[in-house]
């Protein structure tokens, strides 16, 4: 009789149901969705968005596929181009040094943080528990990776018009603000090359003299397919940065003020 009436009870019963989302889940999707709404573009493929929020501590196995560092990569080089579109239309009267230094200004992590703060992208990130335990949401490269993925996903999403768009209404005012005082010529030189998508200045000492107390140091600085720069300082610090202000300007790069 018991094993009946259970059966009866099984066979009247409905599938159970799926087991709820956490909470750290829901709040979010709910920050991914006001994401959405903040950045004025809806995503037609909402698995692409969610890989572009994700970072690789919030999947099982650490597996880099699904997430954002894929879309990271291709969303660096559309914020370079479209940017740079930016540029040579807003001023047509700058040069290219003008125009090198303006676009490292805007592309380089800090300034992608920026903007991952004015959205408030870092609620609708996912991450692992101690990633999140951490303080991951806040941390600058994180916000930057997560930034140029979301770049990344609108470009494959909607096309190169709606990436354009999206940069435009997140960078365009950014862009169209005074340029920053100049900071030093090595961290110039360093953002000029990340621009181009070349490796971090390699800078040698080619030789010391003059007497123990008071040396004079002559430095090197190299770059890929360029030739290299030397710079003479009281210090090695010193003429690192004569160096890298030395092939600064030979690339046209200003470094006045």
């Amino acid at each position: 009789m018991k094993r009946a009436s259970t059966a009866k009870q099984t066979a009247g019963s409905v599938a159970p149901a799926a087991a709820p989302k956490s909470k750290a889940a829901r709040r979010s999707r709910r920050a991914a969705t006001a994401l959405e709404t903040t950045i004025g573009y809806r995503f037609k493929d909402g698995e692409l968005f969610e890989r572009a929020l994700t970072h690789i501590s919030a999947l099982a196995g650490g597996s880099r596929a699904n997430s954002y560092q894929r879309l990271e990569f291709l969303g660096d080089h559309v914020l370079g181009l479209v940017i740079s579109d930016m540029l040579f239309q807003s001023f047509p009267k700058a040069d290219e040094g003008e125009l090198s230094r303006r676009l490292a200004d805007l592309v380089r992590r800090e300034s992608c943080a920026e903007v991952a703060r004015a959205i408030e992208l870092g609620p609708a990130i996912r991450l692992g528990a101690s990633e999140a335990g951490s303080g991951g949401r806040t941390r600058t490269a994180i916000l930057a990776d997560v930034c140029e993925a979301l770049v990344g996903a609108t470009f494959l999403d909607g096309g190169y018009a709606q990436a354009a768009a999206l940069i435009e209404r997140l960078w365009g005012e950014r862009m169209r603000a005074p340029v920053r005082p100049l900071r030093d010529p090595k961290t110039m030189l360093q953002e000029w090359a990340q621009a181009r998508g070349l490796p971090t200045p390699a800078y040698n000492e080619v030789e010391r003299t003059g007497p123990h107390h008071n040396p004079v140091f002559r430095v090197s600085v190299a770059l890929p397919n360029r030739e290299p720069a030397e710079g003479v300082g009281r210090s090695k610090r010193a003429a690192e940065q004569a160096a890298a202000a030395a092939m600064l300007q030979r690339e046209g790069v200003r470094t006045d003020g």
